[in-house]
């Protein structure tokens, strides 16, 4: 364990779902440094390391399933981008589901786009769609986009 206060004793300060000793090993794991590395620059072990680093990442697991459970309560219409969809046609598509599920969407198409450009960048070549993506369109009006 850390010691994260210098009193000789453990403290476990949470910040969401993580410890604070959690969070400082992903830090540093995010930083380029290995498990034997992050064992001797916080005194103990890499045993130990692996098994706050698994348990952080299981962490993230549940945290992420339990937002993406709580964003299908929070879906009014669901989108499905087929391959081959032009960019250009989503606006139209986005609105003819809205329209059908009563909502009225709140988010501006730029926005749109630079959501499925930053979170699904790997589904578009140039202007076109060439793997499934779907977008939830949320009751208030937002969109919640994900690689199928």
């Amino acid at each position: 364990m850390i010691d994260m206060n210098g009193s000789g004793r453990t403290v476990r300060h949470r910040s969401g779902l993580l410890t604070e000793e959690q969070l400082k090993i992903l830090g540093l794991r995010l930083d380029g440094l290995k498990q034997n590395e992050i064992a001797v620059k916080l005194g103990t072990t890499r045993q130990n390391v692996s098994l706050i680093e698994r348990r952080a990442q299981d962490n993230i697991e549940r945290a992420d399933a339990t937002l993406k459970a709580y964003r299908r309560l929070r879906t009014a219409a669901t989108v499905e981008l087929k391959p081959n969809t032009h960019l250009v046609d989503v606006p139209r598509i986005l609105v003819d589901a809205a329209d059908e599920a009563g909502v009225k969407i709140t988010i501006d198409f730029s926005l749109v786009y630079k959501e499925l450009r930053d979170l699904v960048q790997d589904s578009i070549l140039g202007t076109r769609v060439i793997k499934p993506i779907m977008i939830r369109i949320l009751k208030d009006g937002k969109i919640d986009v994900e690689p199928l």
